[in-house]
């Protein structure tokens, strides 16, 4: 017990004083600090916490093991959208072939709308048709779009990650809670992703004067019992076989930014209250000896 505390407090002074390359292929280095003991805190079957630049692994619950990651997905899609450097004033008309089984569709059929409004509509909702309309607006097609995500997921070191379709239908995509928390990570770096996922709420009107209101599915916005903890957005997910999961960047009282990921949480707002759990966890038994 003592061992483990002095090895904690000397790995926490590198964490915080040293300077670290912040690419994700760094995470070679990346070292556990979390005691086997507090993987019984949550539920969930998988969870990671990693620190703001990738690189520690501050709470591990089968943090390595792969798994269905559902619309989690969509920050890679994201991801590799916003790389095709699109003109966010472009405008899409919604297609036949848009259309998806699956979740709260905001779009239908003949709704125009541009580039910004189509990608703000699958980040903030987890739309599916507006991310395979994303996905058919970027000139690819659907085959060459997943090649490029998973050419991303191999350049960002993700080598248990793979996705055989852009929204997150399929058990096939899988990853795990350390390479979704990295995915997390870099996504949530690119501004225009980062400000989609702070939404709440969004409003807009399609080009043939349809008013349209989404909600984000990610309820840690609308949180009340935050406390000192800020929420700066994230990404949801549920098929049958993913169970209820979420990623998302969280910054503590001290400003420290860190990131939370927890798959196959047993309940859609479980998922929500076992990230904070964890968070905290990570602030009170590392964090909080800073002060």
């Amino acid at each position: 017990m003592i061992w483990n505390f002095f090895t904690n407090l000397i790995l926490l002074v590198f964490f915080t004083f040293s300077a670290l390359p912040s690419g994700i292929n760094q995470d070679v280095n990346i070292i556990s600090l979390l005691p086997a003991s507090s993987e019984s805190i949550i539920v969930a079957d998988k969870a990671a916490v990693l620190s703001a630049d990738g690189r520690y692994l501050l709470f591990n619950k089968n943090a390595d093991k792969q798994q269905p990651i559902a619309s989690i997905t969509k920050l890679m899609t994201a991801l590799v959208f916003v790389e095709t450097n699109p003109d966010w004033k472009a405008t899409y008309q919604i297609k036949a072939v848009d259309s998806v089984e699956g979740g709260k569709l905001h779009l239908f059929l003949g709704d125009s709308l541009n580039l910004k409004d189509l990608f703000l509509t699958s980040l903030i909702a987890s739309d599916n048709g507006a991310t395979i309309a994303l996905v058919h607006a970027s000139g690819l097609s659907e085959k060459d779009f997943v090649l490029r995500m998973n050419e991303k997921a191999k350049n960002l070191g993700l080598s248990k990650t793979v996705f055989v379709e852009p929204i997150g239908l399929s058990e096939k995509n899988v990853s795990t809670a350390r390479e979704v928390s990295l995915l997390a990570r870099k996504a949530l770096d690119n501004p225009d992703i980062s400000a989609a996922v702070k939404l709440s709420e969004y409003r807009f009107q399609t080009l043939e004067g349809r008013d349209k209101f989404i909600e984000s599915t990610d309820y840690l916005l609308f949180d009340s019992e935050a406390g000192d903890l800020q929420a700066l957005g994230g990404k949801t997910g549920y098929t049958d076989k993913a169970g209820y999961c979420f990623v998302g960047r969280f910054k503590g009282p001290g400003g420290e930014e860190l990131i939370a990921a927890v798959l196959n949480s047993p309940g859609k707002n479980e998922r929500f209250r076992e990230s904070k759990k964890i968070i905290n966890w990570v602030f009170e038994n590392y964090l909080k000896s800073r002060n």
